[in-house]
Formats: structure tokens, C-alpha cells, sequence
């Protein structure tokens, strides 16, 4: 799995053992799920390029590296990708924005979508793709599936923890496709959940059940 990029800084890895603990409250759970995308923001946005244009300093005029962040497009899988894609806006504040609504059926597991719109002209820009798990890899699979229709330069999948399972299932499906993520679990139960996991984050984050 060479597509697979863990990011194990440290203040990851200690606000997601926090997200972790089942009694975090949704006020609290809320505020790291921010920050944690926040920092998966840079990692995943590593390699951008970047352009030069003059600016005068208060003391001369440079060349000064910038980013053309109107070329990136964050894409949320509903529910849980929101929550990611609203802090990845801090900072990529001019990134265009889809969405793609996707429930798992819970018999087959399959992925079943019931929303989707996307930016136009998606050809020539960077996609990246966010839901808070990789399980069984069937959400992410049909979400990408998706926005390769519109053909976009790159696509990236973040997600803040993903299992063998899913990294194996996406690998073979889409394997051009690289993947961020803070934390590689140890396996699926037989009901498609992480385990140890984060829980259903969808609810955890919005205060359902």
C-alpha cells in the first residue's frame, strides 16, 4: 500500500486518542475533529505547486510563491466528511466545494448513494475526497467512482482512520488513488465498524444516536 500516508505527528496522534474516548463529550468531540483536519490538511496538501507573482514588502518588491487554491476541490461524503471539509476551508478558505451523500445498506453493506453535486468543470483541478472512516471501503469506492465521471487531474482520499480492509478495497479499485489518514486500526467487525474505531462519528459529531 504505497498510496497510504499515516500521519503520525504527535498532536495528531494525541487529539485522536482523545476523539477516541467513548464519554468525549459532542462539544468537545467537535472541536478535535477540526483541529485533527486541520493538520491532515497540510499533509495532504504537501506536494501542491506552487506559482511566483510580484508583491512589494513594506521594503522591496519579490517574487513570492503562491498557491492556486481555485484549482482544489474538497469533497465531503455525507455526514461524517463535513465536519472535515469545514475545517480543511480554514485553510484552504478559496477551495471549491462538493458534496456526495452516501449511506451504507446495512444488510449488504453496500454503498448506496442519495445526493450528489459537485463544482463544474472539473477537469484540470485536485480533488480531495473526505469521510471520517475507511471500513469497508464501499463509501469511498462509489464517491470516487463518481467524481472521475468529471474527469478532475487528481483525486486524494483523507480520512482519520482507516482499516486494512478498506486500504486493500480501495487499493484495487482505484489504486492511482493516495490516501491520508491519521491512524490504520486493527480490523472490521461483522457489522463494518473500525475496531477500537471512533464509534459512528456521523452521531457523535452531530449529538444523534
Amino acid at each position: 500500500m504505497s498510496k497510504v500516508t499515516i500521519v503520525s505527528h504527535p498532536l495528531v496522534q494525541h487529539k485522536l486518542s482523545l476523539m477516541r474516548q467513548r464519554d468525549r463529550s459532542t462539544v468537545s468531540f467537535r472541536s478535535l475533529l477540526g483541529e485533527v483536519s486541520e493538520l491532515l490538511a497540510y499533509e495532504v496538501t504537501r506536494d501542491l505547486e506552487l506559482t511566483y507573482e510580484e508583491i512589494e514588502t513594506p521594503m522591496a518588491k519579490m517574487l513570492a510563491p503562491v498557491l492556486d487554491s481555485k484549482k482544489i476541490v474538497l469533497v465531503g461524503i455525507l455526514r461524517s466528511g463535513i465536519g472535515i471539509v469545514d475545517a480543511m476551508l480554514r485553510v484552504l478558505p478559496t477551495a471549491r466545494v462538493g458534496h456526495i451523500g452516501i449511506y451504507r445498506d446495512p444488510q449488504t453493506l453496500g454503498a448506496v448513494e442519495y445526493y450528489a453535486k459537485l463544482p463544474e468543470e472539473l477537469s484540470g483541478r485536485d480533488v480531495i475526497v473526505a469521510n471520517a472512516l475507511l471500513a469497508t471501503g464501499n463509501t469511498a469506492i462509489a464517491a470516487i467512482d463518481r467524481i472521475k465521471e468529471a474527469k478532475p487531474r487528481s483525486i486524494k482520499f483523507v480520512c482519520l482512520v482507516a482499516c486494512p480492509e478498506g486500504l486493500q478495497s480501495l487499493e484495487e479499485s482505484h489504486p492511482e488513488v493516495a490516501v491520508f489518514t491519521a491512524a490504520v486500526d486493527e480490523r472490521l467487525d461483522d457489522k463494518g465498524y473500525v475496531i477500537p474505531g471512533l464509534g459512528d462519528v456521523g452521531d457523535r459529531f452531530y449529538g444523534t444516536k
